[in-house]
């Protein structure tokens, strides 16, 4: 890995559930899949306005762990700069994945700040 930071250990466990969505048995995307979940971590905390670092040191709620699921699938499928694997051919497709992805994240939105 490229760099190691408490993210990337929380991140490990949801390696598997990534590959699973992705139906990857193979271990050659690791790597890239794991900057993506930590990305994808990264933008789910900075959306639920957490403090950045916050899953590592408590539990994903089940809604936002979908929701970085759902975006590395979608960093992982639109990687060549397409709209993405199962929706190339329907940006509208596209559009409502992240639609559905950040109402997830806001399920958990601390509305303090």
């Amino acid at each position: 890995m490229p760099f190691v930071d408490d993210r990337v250990f929380a991140a490990s466990d949801l390696l598997e559930k990534v590959k699973k969505n992705l139906i990857i048995e193979h271990d050659q995307d690791d790597s890239l899949l794991m900057g993506f979940i930590v990305g994808a971590v990264s933008y789910a905390e900075s959306k639920q306005k957490k403090t950045p670092g916050t899953y590592a040191t408590m539990p994903m709620p089940p809604t936002t762990e979908q929701a970085v699921i759902m975006m590395v699938t979608q960093f992982y499928e639109s990687r060549d700069g397409s709209t993405g694997g199962f929706f190339s051919d329907s940006p509208a497709a596209g559009e409502r994945s992240w639609e559905t992805i950040d109402r997830l994240l806001l399920l958990e939105k601390d509305w303090r700040f």
